[in-house]
C-alpha cells in the first residue's frame, strides 16, 4: 500500500468473510420478507387491498384525462431511461468491474419473472406510431421492468453518490402514487417485481460486496501521522467478522508498536442487533444505555480506557479515535502490558481481586472479564477490552463482574483458590450476593468462548461458594425478561389454545345446553374428580417410602396437572414430580425411581381393571369398536420389530439402552420385588393408582348422567380407559382434541346419542382437564415460591 509517497507493507486478509457481512445479510433478510409479504398480500388479502386502492384512487384521482396522459408519458419517459442514466453514472465513477454485476441484476431479475409454467416468456413491447404513450405504459406496467430496475439500482447503489442514488429510488418508487393518480389500482405484478428485483440485488451485493468492505487503511496511516506515529507496517491480528479487524501497526517511535482496531458498517449494524436484542431480552436495570451511533460506541470504548488509565488500572493507552472513509471508524491504542493471567502464580490471585476492587471503587464495571482481557504487570492488575464497560456501574453490574471473574480464575487455578481469594478480598457477603449470577444469560459469549469447559466451572464455583459461605442454597438471579421456561410454557399455551379451538368455538353451544344440566351430578363429577389427586398422591408418596409430606404432595398434584397438560405426553408432569421429590430430600436417582415405579404400577393397575370392567360387562359392550384394523396391526408390529431391530444393531443407541435404560428398569424390578414383600406399601400404591383410574371414569359417567345418562358406570369406565389409552399418544399438549374426539367416539360407539355425548365430554373434559389447569399455575407458582420445586 502507498500512503503519501511511501510503501506499507500489509500482512493478511482484510477482507471479510459472507457470513459476518452483517448490513449485507439484513438486506437480504428483509428483501426475503417483502416478497413473503407481497405475495401474501396478493394472494389472501388482494380483494381488500383493491377496495382500499380504490378508495385512495377516488380521493387522489383529481387529474382530468388529458392531464394524465401527460403525467403518464413524462414519468414513463423518466423510467425508461432510469437504467441508462445509472450506466453513464457507472462510467463516468469508472466501476468498470461493476458493470459485470449490473448486466447480471438485470438479466436474473428479468429472467426470474419471465418464467411461466410452459417455459420462457418473452417481453411483447411493441411501438405504435403516434401512441408514444401507449408505448411507454407498457414498461410502467411491466413486472420485468420494474424488476430489473429495482436489480440494478440495489446493486448500483453502494457505489454512488448520495444524492443521485436517492434521486434514482425515489424516481423508481415513484411508480405507486403515480398509477394512483393516473390509474384505479397499483398493479400487483408491478409490486411483485419490485420486491424481486430488491432481493435479485440484494444478493449480488452480499456476495460480491460494497465500497464498505474496502479498508481505509491509508487514511489510518494518515491519522496516527497526524498523531506523531509513522507506520512503517500492518499486520492483520483478527479478521473482520464479529468483533472489530484487529491490526497490530509497527511504527516509528518510543512505542514501536500499536494495536488498530477499525469498525466498518457491518459491525455497526452487529452491534445495534446486538443491543436491540439485549434491550429485548434483558431487563432495563441489566442493560446498558443504548449508543446512537457506531462514532458514538467507539468513543465511549476509547473514553473508558482513558478513565480505568486514570485509576492505573488499563492495559493499554488510547492514542487516536478517528472517523475513516466509507463509513469505517479507528480506535488506536497501545500494546497491552504485563503477562496474561494464565501466567499467574495461584499464591498471587488475591491481587486479582483487588485490582477488580479497585476498578469498582472507580465506578467502573468491566462487563466482560475473559482471561484474555486481564494482566499482572510488576504486581499489578491491568485490564483491557472494554467494550461493555459502563461508568457509574450499578450494584447489580459489579456483581456481574464478579461472577464473571469467579468463573474465569476457578478455570485456571481451580474453584478452592478462586472462591478464597474473592473472600479475602471482598468479603463473603459481596461474594454470595454475586454467586447468585452465576449463571448462563449473565455470562457473556466472549467469556464463554474464552473458557473451557466455561459451564463445568460456572457450577464448580457456585458450589464452592455455597460451601466455604456455609450457605444450603444459593438462588438464581433472574437477569432476562423471560426465562427459558416461561417462554416453553408461553408457546406450549399458544399451541393449547390453537389445538382446542374447534372445542372453544363450541362453547356457546355447551353453555346453552348446559342449562338442561342437573348441578348435582355436575358437583359429584368435581367431587369425584378430585379424589385422584388424593390418589396419585397416596401412590406416590408410598412409593416414596413416605420421604416427604403427604399433604404438599396433593398439592402438587394440581400443580402436576398444569404441567402434565400443557406439554405432550405428559413428560412436565413426570418432571415437576421428579423435582418436588428431590426438593423434599430425596436423590435424583432415588426420585427417578419411585416417579418411575408410580408410573410402571399405574400401568399395570390400569391394564388389570381394564380386563375385570371388560369381563364385567359381557355382552353388551361391544370391544371390537376400539380393536383397529388388522392392517394397522400388522403395520405397527412391524414398526415395533424395525425399532426393536435398530436399537440392537445401532451401537450409540445400543449402549444408551446399557447405560441408561437398563439400569432404571433394574432399579424398577427390584422396587416391585420389594413391593411384594411389603403388602401395607403395596396396597396403599396400588388402591392410590386405582383411585386414579376409577375417578376418571367416574368423573365421566357423572358428566353423562348430568345430561340425562343412557349407560352404564361400566361401559363408561371401558371407555375412558380405552378412549384415553389410545388418545395419550397423541402428541398434542394433554391429548387436546384426541381426547376428545375418542371418548366422544367411544360413547357414540355403545349407543349413547349424540347430543348426550357431546356436552358430557366436553362437560367432563371442564372438571378434569380446564378447571385443574387454570388452578394448577398459581399452585405451581406458589410452591415455586416456597421452594418447594
Amino acid at each position: 500500500m502507498r500512503v503519501d509517497g511511501r510503501e506499507i507493507p500489509v500482512t493478511g486478509n482484510l477482507l471479510q468473510p459472507l457470513i459476518r457481512r452483517t448490513s449485507d445479510i439484513v438486506r437480504v433478510v428483509l428483501a426475503a420478507l417483502w416478497v413473503g409479504v407481497v405475495i401474501a398480500a396478493s394472494l389472501i388479502t388482494r380483494p381488500e387491498w383493491l377496495q382500499l386502492e380504490k378508495s385512495l384512487s377516488n380521493i387522489v384521482g383529481f387529474l382530468e384525462p388529458e392531464q394524465s396522459n401527460l403525467v403518464y408519458l413524462v414519468y414513463g419517459m423518466a423510467i425508461v431511461a432510469l437504467p441508462f442514466a445509472i450506466l453513464i453514472e457507472l462510467i463516468i465513477g469508472r466501476q468498470w468491474k461493476l458493470l459485470a454485476g449490473y448486466a447480471a441484476a438485470g438479466l436474473i431479475a428479468g429472467l426470474l419473472l419471465s418464467i411461466t409454467g410452459t417455459g420462457l416468456s418473452a417481453p411483447k413491447w411493441h411501438f405504435e406510431p403516434n401512441r408514444l404513450d401507449t408505448f411507454l405504459s407498457q414498461f410502467l406496467d411491466d413486472p420485468r421492468w420494474i424488476a430489473m430496475l429495482a436489480a440494478v439500482l440495489t446493486v448500483s447503489s453502494p457505489w454512488l453518490p448520495n444524492r443521485p442514488r436517492r434521486y434514482l429510488w425515489f424516481l423508481l418508487l415513484a411508480f405507486a402514487p403515480i398509477h394512483l393518480v393516473v390509474s384505479t389500482v397499483v398493479p400487483a405484478r408491478a409490486m411483485f417485481g419490485l420486491a424481486v428485483g430488491w432481493l435479485v440485488g440484494a444478493i449480488l451485493v452480499w456476495l460480491v460486496g460494497t465500497p464498505a468492505l474496502e479498508v481505509p487503511l491509508d487514511a489510518a496511516a494518515r491519522v496516527l501521522a497526524k498523531r506523531g506515529h509513522t507506520v512503517t507496517r500492518f499486520t492483520v491480528v483478527h479478521p473482520a467478522g464479529r468483533g472489530p479487524l484487529v491490526l497490530a501497526a509497527a511504527i516509528d517511535g518510543p512505542e514501536r508498536e500499536l494495536v488498530i482496531e477499525l469498525y466498518g458498517k457491518n459491525q455497526r449494524s452487529f452491534g445495534a442487533l446486538r443491543q436491540l436484542w439485549r434491550w429485548l431480552t434483558f431487563r432495563a436495570s441489566e442493560t446498558a444505555a443504548l449508543h446512537g451511533s457506531m462514532h458514538r460506541a467507539v468513543e465511549h470504548r476509547a473514553l473508558i480506557t482513558i478513565a480505568v488509565g486514570d485509576l492505573g488500572l488499563a492495559s493499554s493507552t488510547s492514542v487516536a479515535v478517528a472517523a475513516l472513509d466509507r463509513g469505517w471508524m479507528m480506535h488506536a491504542h497501545t500494546m497491552p502490558k504485563g503477562a496474561p493471567l494464565t501466567e499467574l502464580p495461584a499464591e498471587q490471585l488475591t491481587q486479582v481481586w483487588t485490582g477488580l476492587r479497585a476498578l469498582h471503587d472507580g465506578q467502573i464495571s468491566h462487563g466482560d472479564l475473559r482471561p484474555t482481557e486481564i494482566r499482572i504487570d510488576n504486581g499489578s492488575t491491568l485490564f483491557g477490552g472494554f467494550a461493555s464497560s459502563e461508568y457509574g456501574a450499578s450494584a447489580k453490574q459489579q456483581q456481574s463482574d464478579i461472577a464473571q471473574l469467579l468463573v474465569s480464575t476457578t478455570a485456571i487455578f481451580g474453584k478452592e483458590a478462586a472462591v478464597r481469594a474473592a473472600i479475602e478480598s471482598l468479603g463473603a457477603q459481596a461474594v454470595l450476593a454475586a454467586a447468585s449470577r452465576l449463571i448462563k444469560s449473565a455470562m457473556p459469549v466472549g467469556l464463554r468462548r474464552s473458557v473451557p469447559e466455561w459451564k463445568h466451572a460456572l457450577s464448580e464455583a457456585r458450589d464452592e461458594v455455597r460451601k466455604q459461605t456455609g450457605q444450603d442454597r444459593i438462588q438464581a438471579e433472574q437477569i432476562t425478561r423471560f426465562t427459558r421456561n416461561q417462554i416453553i410454557q408461553l408457546v406450549l399455551l399458544i399451541g393449547l389454545v390453537y389445538v382446542a379451538y374447534p372445542f372453544i368455538s363450541a362453547v356457546p353451544t355447551f353453555f346453552t345446553q348446559l342449562k338442561s344440566a342437573n348441578w348435582w351430578w355436575a358437583l359429584l363429577g368435581l367431587a369425584v374428580s378430585s379424589l385422584t389427586y388424593v390418589g396419585a398422591a397416596a401412590a406416590l408418596w408410598a412409593c416414596a417410602s413416605g420421604a416427604v409430606s403427604f399433604r404438599n404432595l396433593v398439592i402438587m398434584q394440581i400443580a402436576n396437572t398444569f404441567a402434565a397438560t400443557t406439554t405432550p405426553a405428559r413428560v412436565g408432569g413426570l418432571a415437576l414430580s421428579v423435582r418436588f421429590l428431590q426438593k423434599g430430600g430425596i436423590g435424583a436417582v432415588r426420585a427417578t425411581a419411585a416417579v418411575a415405579l408410580q408410573q410402571a404400577v399405574q400401568v399395570i393397575t390400569h391394564l388389570s381393571l381394564l380386563a375385570v370392567f371388560s369381563v364385567a360387562a359381557g355382552t353388551s359392550a361391544n370391544l371390537s369398536h376400539f380393536v383397529p384394523d388388522p392392517t394397522v396391526l400388522y403395520l405397527l408390529a412391524g414398526v415395533g420389530v424395525g425399532i426393536i431391530g435398530t436399537f440392537m444393531f445401532v451401537p450409540t443407541l445400543r449402549r444408551w439402552l446399557n447405560n441408561s435404560v437398563r439400569p432404571q428398569l433394574q432399579e424398577v424390578l427390584g422396587e416391585l420385588g420389594q413391593l411384594a414383600r411389603d403388602p401395607k406399601r403395596f396396597s396403599v400404591i396400588i388402591l392410590g393408582c386405582a383411585a386414579i383410574t376409577l375417578g376418571m371414569a367416574g368423573a365421566l359417567w357423572a358428566s353423562v348422567e348430568a345430561f340425562g345418562g343412557g349407560t352404564t358406570f361400566v361401559t363408561v369406565t371401558i371407555v375412558t380407559m380405552i378412549g384415553g389409552t389410545l388418545a395419550s399418544a397423541a402428541p398434542t399438549p394433554g391429548g387436546v382434541g384426541a381426547v376428545e374426539a375418542a371418548l366422544i367416539g367411544g360413547l357414540a360407539a355403545f349407543g349413547l346419542p349424540a347430543n348426550i355425548a357431546v356436552p358430557s365430554v366436553l362437560l367432563y373434559r371442564v372438571l378434569t382437564c380446564w378447571l385443574p389447569v387454570f388452578c394448577g399455575w398459581p399452585t405451581m407458582r406458589w410452591l415455586a415460591s416456597k421452594d418447594m420445586i
